[in-house]
């Protein structure tokens, strides 16, 4: 049986899933002020400059991958209206109804839908943006998770990959300090769940920096690649051009 990673343990395939979900149900109900809290204020910068370069218009269809407690979607709605769709998506059902939830109560109503990155339940070419912001490093099979994505997206679409990254050399060790003593130490106090947020630091390690997952992003069938890095490298937006 193949073996990946669940931060730094070694899991059978099959079982990553399972684990991911855990974290991910023990965490849902204080997701958006553990992410206040633990970058500063900064993921929803990171997100607007997402948004920013996405450069969305009215009439487009976005699948948001990973979606979460719908920031991404929230941004997006507006945009793309009156005639234009988003699609609000992630693997984790509590995940996905915290995001709901709150979507309704912004006055948004979307078609919300569980749903696995490595299957994705959408026909070819449909959408005209695809974005995943903070989940591509959960995902068992990267490399299969990004095909799809390229499957779904019409040609000249754009894929938007947010994810957190290589830091800058000078800022390694007090990075590293501070994700392996504060934030598990913040998920205790907060989320009383110290755990998920050690697997959080673990699992950011463990995720392509930003020129391999370039590389992927091109073996996926990207045909131009752009990296920017944000704050130093904390994290990194990947945007791909569907050719």
């Amino acid at each position: 049986m193949s073996q990946t990673h669940f931060g730094f343990k070694t899991v059978d395939e099959q079982d990553k899933a399972r684990h991911v979900r855990s974290v991910f149900d023990s965490v849902a109900s204080n997701y958006d002020i553990m992410n206040d809290l633990m970058s500063a204020g900064l993921h929803r910068l990171w997100k607007a400059y997402t948004i920013q370069v996405a450069n969305p218009r009215p009439g487009d269809r976005v699948l948001d991958i990973a979606g979460g407690t719908g920031d991404l979607d929230l941004a997006f709605a507006p945009k793309v209206a009156p005639n234009g769709q988003v699609v609000h998506t992630d693997i984790n059902e509590a995940m996905l109804r915290e995001g709901r939830n709150r979507l309704l109560n912004h006055g948004h109503v979307l078609p919300t839908l569980v749903c696995d990155a490595e299957k994705l339940p959408f026909p070819d070419g449909h959408f005209d943006i695809v974005t995943v912001a903070f989940g591509l490093r959960n995902m068992t099979h990267k490399d299969i998770a990004l095909r799809e994505m390229n499957r779904v997206l019409r040609p000249g679409g754009k894929l938007l990959v947010l994810e957190f990254s290589k830091v800058a050399a000078p800022l390694e060790k007090a990075y590293d300090w501070y994700s392996f003593n504060i934030l598990p130490k913040l998920g205790k106090w907060i989320a009383k769940d110290e755990s998920s947020y050690r697997y959080l630091a673990e699992s950011i390690r463990m995720h392509p920096d930003q020129e391999t997952l370039r590389g992927m992003m091109r073996e996926a069938g990207f045909g131009h690649v752009d990296v920017h890095n944000l704050t130093a490298g904390v994290a990194a937006l990947h945007l791909g051009i569907k050719c």
